[in-house]
């Protein structure tokens, strides 16, 4: 694909290559630092230490400030007041929204909708510069295949394709046409590379992996994100074969500006440059310094290894000017692309409308509906029908919970739970907590379970806590927290025959086999955002079809992770009559729900497959009874290339809406290839639901 060109400002270049020759060290420096600004109980706030240094030019970049007097009081100060007036950088983590929150990335990879991954990222660059922002710490784009791991939540799942089609999305959402628009934000792809693999699961931890999985697996959404024109990179905090990201040459200058073209600035993670003197790479600040600087980070965030760092490694010959002058190049260069030099006050001088407001939660309500994913219903137990609903569980009145992980600005009381949902739905229902999210008191699990005598049906709503989720948030056990199987139990066992639907909540995919197998309904509802308790309500009675796909395969025990579709074949396949052939002996191989697996309440049948030059169609009729939408996806093997290729690879998914009863057709663009390969198409990973064609 051809890499979307940033525009060059040949008009103010010479205007930069001044600055730079006028520039003392400390203040080029400065332009390569990055500090966070203070929290007090009213909001974002700079202390006068941190004045008087953006005052001296010695702090050209700021996170965690937000809100428009906040910003323009200090942009002022480096504008007004420093002696080269040059607009200060502010940087914030706007990963799925910012004052309306978005479904978590993982639960919005599932909606596999690029113009919806697009709106939400315009939606929140909206938000956000209206709030005096300038770059946005997203997207994340680590593929993961260790629901362990924290942070697996931010991410697109388990694929290179799928994550290489958000990164576009997002890329063109953050941005729009051009970064000088005075809504658009700079995106992050981050984090650069291979963080998803981190050993077991575990936050922080080493990461080692074949080159050909780097560059098959890891490598393809940043490449994406770097064609659709990205503005920044940040390296992983981690070590990959050895050698820590933030100091890799071979991989920033190599891979990165060299093979890839990138050519906008490399941002560090927080502290991750001091943290080189952890990794065992370098003995000091001025070491781990020059290690970063040669590697071509150009902003040192939060550790202040720059500033204290490389004067002393200029004087030990570890670091060159050129290096120096290069990175304060790109960054000066991305603020003027941002239009930050011609109009520092711009982003956070218009406040927000009540309207643009209004019709961002009404994106937000829609594509926290299309998010959830309908894992099971058994006896159609859903959608509702009319009559009494048992509330039961610690999530089911957790406003604040709802946003989970990495909420930006939002506010928990701007957020809407299940409960005041299902109320604003007309529905009649009681509720008991039961039990708290963590903790071992049993002791209202009786009251809880009581309520199943006089209602219709029972609503359990249950899952993690959202810091739960997200980073220094890895899980060792996957079940549910504190008492709450407990409760589940209790419950089940209570509600004598009536249907039980289960509402999980959470940012990765939980260990539940034995809460799958006893619902009657489960509902992957991830943490949906600021609209939540209105899209389930939406979705639970009807007025919309849940459509969301689960975006990684869902374990059905701890000891499969990572299971994930695009394994690679073994010599001994499995054979349930061979005893020497790959297996668990004590658990099936296949996952408790395939990757795209999501049901709606249509009911669709596939057929026919071809190929023509248009790409793989099938027929598609959905002979249910009621209006629905199914994603479709394409999968492709190679055969006999020289060596051995993943069982499946996704290569386009596509989406179709029918009403009860109709028929229509599905083309999904087929890739060109060489070779002999096998096409399959089907409504997700699952080999017993795909359709087959040899080429």
């Amino acid at each position: 694909m051809q890499k979307t060109a940033m525009p060059v400002y040949t008009g103010r270049m010479s205007h930069i290559d001044k600055l730079i020759a006028d520039m003392t060290l400390a203040e080029k420096i400065g332009q390569m630092t990055m500090t966070a600004s203070d929290y007090a109980v009213t909001g974002p706030v700079i202390t006068p230490v941190s004045e008087d240094s953006i005052r001296a030019g010695v702090i050209g970049n700021m996170l965690n400030l937000y809100g428009a007097e906040h910003v323009q009081r200090i942009q002022k100060i480096a504008v007004e007041e420093s002696r080269l007036h040059i607009p200060l950088l502010l940087g914030y983590d706007v990963i799925h929204g910012h004052r309306t929150v978005f479904p978590i990335p993982l639960a919005e990879a599932g909606m596999f909708d690029p113009a919806a991954w697009e709106a939400t990222a315009r939606a929140a660059a909206q938000e956000a510069t209206a709030d005096g922002l300038h770059l946005a710490f997203s997207p994340m784009l680590d593929v993961a295949r260790d629901p362990r791991w924290g942070r697996i939540a931010e991410g697109p799942g388990e694929d290179p394709f799928l994550g290489a089609a958000i990164a576009r999305a997002k890329v063109r959402g953050y941005q729009n046409l051009s970064l000088s628009d005075v809504g658009a934000i700079a995106a992050c792809a981050k984090h650069y590379v291979g963080y998803g693999a981190v050993t077991a699961g575990r936050e922080y931890a080493s990461t080692d992996m074949s080159a050909g999985m780097l560059e098959e697996v890891y490598l393809p959404p940043f490449r994406a994100a770097v064609e659709a024109g990205v503005a920044s990179v940040m390296p992983a905090f981690t070590d990959l074969n050895g050698v820590p990201m933030t100091a890799n040459r071979a991989l920033l200058r190599g891979t990165l500006r060299g093979d890839m073209g990138f050519d906008g600035v490399i941002v560090s993670d927080y502290n991750a440059i001091a943290e080189l003197i952890n990794h065992g790479v370098a003995d000091d600040l001025a070491e781990a310094a020059a290690l970063a600087l040669k590697a071509g980070v150009d902003i040192d965030m939060m550790a202040d290894a720059y500033r204290r760092g490389l004067p002393v490694a200029l004087e030990r010959g570890l670091a060159s000017m050129a290096d120096i002058d290069d990175a304060v190049r790109r960054v000066l260069v991305l603020k003027e692309r941002l239009d930050l030099f011609a109009d520092p006050y711009r982003r956070g001088r218009t406040p927000d409308t009540a309207d643009a407001l209004a019709r961002r939660r009404a994106l937000a309500r829609d594509v926290a509906a299309r998010a959830l994913v309908l894992l099971k219903n058994r006896n159609n137990a859903l959608p509702l029908g009319r009559g009494r609903l048992a509330v039961i569980g610690p999530l089911a009145d957790a406003a604040g919970e709802m946003r989970g992980p990495w909420w930006g600005a939002g506010r928990p009381e701007d957020c809407v739970s299940v409960l005041t949902g299902l109320r604003q739905a007309g529905l009649d229902f009681r509720f008991a907590p039961g039990v708290q999210i963590e903790g071992a008191d049993a002791s209202h699990i009786a009251e809880a379970e009581a309520l199943c005598d006089e209602v219709d049906a029972v609503l359990l709503c249950l899952g993690e806590a959202a810091t739960m989720s997200g980073e220094a948030a890895s899980r060792a056990h996957l079940g549910l927290p504190g008492v709450q199987q407990q409760l589940a139990d209790a419950v089940l066992a209570r509600a004598k025959g009536k249907p039980v639907i289960v509402l999980l909540f959470s940012g990765r995919p939980l260990v539940v086999p034995e809460l799958a197998a006893g619902a009657d309904a489960l509902v992957a509802a991830w943490f949906p955002g600021s609209e939540a308790g209105n899209a389930i309500a939406d979705v639970l009675t009807g007025r919309a079809s849940p459509s969301g796909k689960t975006p990684i395969s869902w374990p059905r025990a701890m000891g499969q992770i990572p299971v994930f579709f695009g394994q690679r074949p073994s010599g001994r396949p499995f054979n349930p009559n061979d005893h020497y052939t790959s297996h668990y002996s004590d658990v099936d191989n296949a996952p408790l729900f395939p990757f795209g697996h999501g049901l709606t309440y249509g009911a669709f049948e596939i057929a026919s497959l071809r190929v023509t030059d248009e790409g793989a169609t099938v027929d598609v009729a959905n002979t249910g009874a009621r209006a629905a939408q199914e994603t479709l996806f394409l999968f492709t093997r190679q055969t006999r290339p020289g060596v051995t290729r993943p069982v499946l690879e996704l290569k386009g998914f596509a989406k179709i809406a029918l009403e009860p009863s109709a028929r229509g057709t599905v083309t999904i663009p087929l890739p060109a290839s060489t070779g002999p390969r096998t096409v399959f198409v089907g409504p997700s990973a699952d080999p017993a639901r795909l359709l087959s064609l040899a080429l």
